[in-house]
């Protein structure tokens, strides 16, 4: 059944898209997929750097829409479908067909928390836009917490430490860890703060040139120590806050 358009408001076919910032979101759409896909073949360090992949075009898009002007609803919910796939379906099919399907019912079932913390975060995110503090998320971010089980996939194939013992339980601690984070009310820093005009003291830049060198010299370890961090310091944020005196009331 075909349903008639919202009076007064032109259809999709009429307003167009803008083909920029979407094609950016289509090709993360890609990567998420051929992650998936990797992770079937039994390629794993490939499946994991696609995801990360994803992780880099899905920064661009928003980046290229407000550069360009191009935002619109429609790529908002295509960026979010996007998302689900790439940070929330993907990772957990690279974890479970790595290590967690040999752990039977507990291997999936830990593998569908990290799917169901990246939908229910996504959708959390898109009803607080415009109500929430810019400068901080709610719950880890999806392609964050990506990252820690993509990141995990990488060192562990890079390095070749897909031997080592109890190997498996650990990524049974990452995946669960990053499905219960992007849920939670712990604070996260944003980086929306960071203004690329703004003027910076000249040791920055020296700070930039050295991380990037690391990154170049060892990208899978820079990267997933990057994101481990990231993801502890909610919590050693929020601890902080909780121990810090109160003022007191008089």
């Amino acid at each position: 059944m075909i349903h008639d358009p919202i009076p007064g408001k032109p259809s999709l076919r009429r307003q167009g898209i803008y083909l920029l910032p979407n094609s950016f979101t289509l090709a993360a759409l890609f990567a998420g997929f051929y992650a998936i896909v990797q992770a079937m073949n039994q390629n794993f360090q490939i499946a994991a750097v696609a995801i990360f992949v994803a992780m880099i075009l899905d920064g661009m898009d928003g980046r290229v829409a407000r550069l360009t002007h191009s935002q619109s609803a429609f790529g908002a919910e295509f960026d979010s479908l996007s998302d689900m796939v790439s940070f929330g379906v993907a990772p957990a099919l690279v974890a479970y067909e790595w290590l967690l399907k040999d752990m039977g019912k507990l291997g999936w079932m830990v593998a569908f928390i990290h799917c169901a913390g990246a939908a229910l975060r996504l959708a959390r995110f898109n009803t607080m836009i415009g109500s929430t503090d810019k400068r901080w998320f709610t719950g880890l971010p999806s392609p964050a917490a990506a990252a820690l089980v993509a990141g995990l996939v990488w060192i562990c194939h890079a390095y070749d430490y897909t031997g080592l013992p109890g190997l498996k339980w650990v990524l049974l601690g990452f995946t669960a860890f990053s499905g219960i984070t992007m849920v939670t009310n712990v604070k996260f820093w944003s980086f929306k703060e960071i203004h690329l005009r703004r003027r910076v003291p000249f040791v920055m830049l020296l700070a930039l040139v050295v991380a990037l060198l690391l990154l170049m010299s060892e990208p899978p370890l820079v990267l997933f120590g990057f994101f481990v961090c990231y993801a502890l310091s909610g919590y050693v944020m929020a601890a902080w806050r909780w121990c810090k005196p109160k003022p007191e009331i008089l």
